[in-house]
């Protein structure tokens, strides 16, 4: 692979959103674009065929995985590109993925969690998918992370209510993030790719170290892009 130091040419990441909808696709881009630490690299929106709207329960998790695949299998066919980003935090289809092509395959649950675990920090996630947080206990474990992992801290209410209420899903938010800290965490996840703008608002208002998912994704793939 070649080293981004002595390659002038654009490098092409493409960011593929699990879920089908392309106003959640077009964000995630953006802040993953706005992340990129050097100029020379374009990220380019893909957005899944087919499955839910929201990634908000195991099934789906699961069933997502396969049009991941397929979305990127057809990507691949129509030209040249550098990297790809699993931007749901279950990381669906990233380890296929990774297998079969010879590119950085990044998901930014993998990213996230290789962020806020580092250095032996203790971390924790938060986010509004209830039914996900054995999945997301799973996948911590999956990336050899959980010694130090405090858990998962959930808010009151349920996804797609506060998906339709930004300043609630903020609040709730902040609670399950206060609440990782009084148990132990150093850092917390907040775990969704949905949940990026609420992300960044959190960064800016509580002292807890907010990991983004999103731009932790987009350094991993410069990271590995350089080597």
């Amino acid at each position: 692979m070649q080293s981004m130091d002595t390659d002038s040419r654009t490098l092409t990441v493409v960011l593929v959103n699990p879920n089908t909808n392309s106003a959640t696709t077009e964000m995630m881009t953006q802040l993953a674009q706005h992340s990129a630490g050097r100029s020379g690299i374009t990220v380019e929106a893909a957005t899944v065929d087919y499955g839910p709207s929201m990634i908000i329960e195991p099934d789906a998790l699961a069933q997502s995985a396969d049009a991941v695949i397929q979305c990127i299998a057809q990507r691949v066919d129509a030209g040249p590109l550098d990297a790809v980003i699993v931007s749901a935090i279950g990381d669906p289809g990233r380890d296929e993925l990774e297998a079969s092509l010879d590119i950085p395959v990044v998901g930014i649950g993998q990213a996230a969690i290789l962020e806020a675990s580092a250095g032996g920090r203790p971390f924790a996630m938060a986010t509004t998918t209830h039914e996900l947080a054995d999945s997301l206990r799973g996948l911590v474990h999956h990336y050899g992370c959980g010694e130090n992992f405090t858990g998962v801290f959930l808010t009151r209410s349920a996804p797609l209510e506060l998906a339709s209420n930004p300043d609630a899903q903020e609040i709730e938010l902040r609670e399950a993030v206060e609440a990782a800290v009084a148990a132990g965490a150093q850092a917390v996840i907040i775990a969704g790719g949905p949940l990026s703008e609420t992300a960044r608002r959190l960064r800016q208002t509580t002292s807890a170290v907010i990991v983004e998912p999103i731009p932790a994704a987009m350094a991993r793939v410069e990271e590995l892009l350089n080597r």
